[in-house]
């Protein structure tokens, strides 16, 4: 893993680059400091750790995470005129940021199973992103729409993949780029107007526009886990009570 530090020196217009692999030293003044330490929890979030060393100091292993690229399989490519004609088939027009990933892919298949860390989202090779598949309706957006939102929410919103645990979303209305989800605890109730309103209260943002959300996807192992937990009979556990209390 390398880097590239620039070091500015206080109240003065000089500063200089350096260009440093994982444990590797760098001048700054008259002392020696060091790339310690690397955090990447995705593709957009990451936190770099430098500090000061003695001559001759015998490096501590680095403990940080290194994000790992989501491993998805696209299907294709969609042009202009398909990604008209499905927003002509959806009724709403598609969010700019998701509808250019879309053209790029056509939906995508998980390699494996992939989540985001600290969240209840899991997306399963058997529970893809949706693209424009009619003839094979458990993978087409279109038909998903009829599938997964209609008995839940309204048509403000579009569901682009049935994840193991919830549904993620986008917004139909322009301007919101964001990615949603909803947990299958809150997919109950009656139909209705205050219902569907009440639901979708409970869409929670994960990302802030479709290339976050794919930045934010990690390939799931055991390690990324917590721990086992043995509740006694009766306890209720939420899974919605995540990191941060959202969901």
């Amino acid at each position: 893993m390398r880097a590239e530090i620039i070091v500015m020196p206080f109240r003065s217009d000089e500063s200089s680059a350096h260009e440093v692999t994982l444990g590797e030293t760098f001048p700054v003044a008259d002392e020696i400091w060091r790339f310690a330490d690397l955090d990447m929890s995705s593709a957009d979030e990451w936190e770099v750790t430098v500090r000061r060393v003695d001559e001759n100091e015998v490096m501590e292993p680095p403990t940080g995470r290194l994000w790992k690229q989501a491993r998805l399989r696209p299907y294709g490519q969609l042009d202009e005129t398909q990604l008209q004609s499905l927003e002509a088939a959806l009724g709403a027009q598609l969010p700019r940021g998701y509808r250019i990933w879309l053209g790029r892919n056509n939906g995508a298949q998980p390699e494996v199973p992939h989540h985001i860390p600290g969240m209840p989202i899991a997306l399963l090779p058997t529970g893809p992103l949706f693209g424009v598949h009619p003839e094979y309706p458990p993978f087409d957006l279109v038909q998903a729409q009829s599938r997964h939102r209609d008995l839940w929410l309204s048509r403000a919103w579009l569901v682009i993949a049935k994840a193991a645990s919830g549904l993620l979303v986008v917004s139909a209305e322009l301007g919101n780029e964001s990615v949603y989800f909803v947990h299958d605890f809150d997919l109950v109730g009656p139909s209705g107007p205050a219902a569907t309103a009440a639901r979708e209260r409970k869409l929670r943002a994960v990302a802030w526009s479709m290339p976050e959300f794919i930045g934010r996807l990690t390939p799931m192992e055991l390690d990324h886990l917590p721990p086992a937990e043995i509740h006694p009979p009766g306890t209720f556990t939420d899974p919605r009570n995540y990191e941060n209390g959202q969901l």
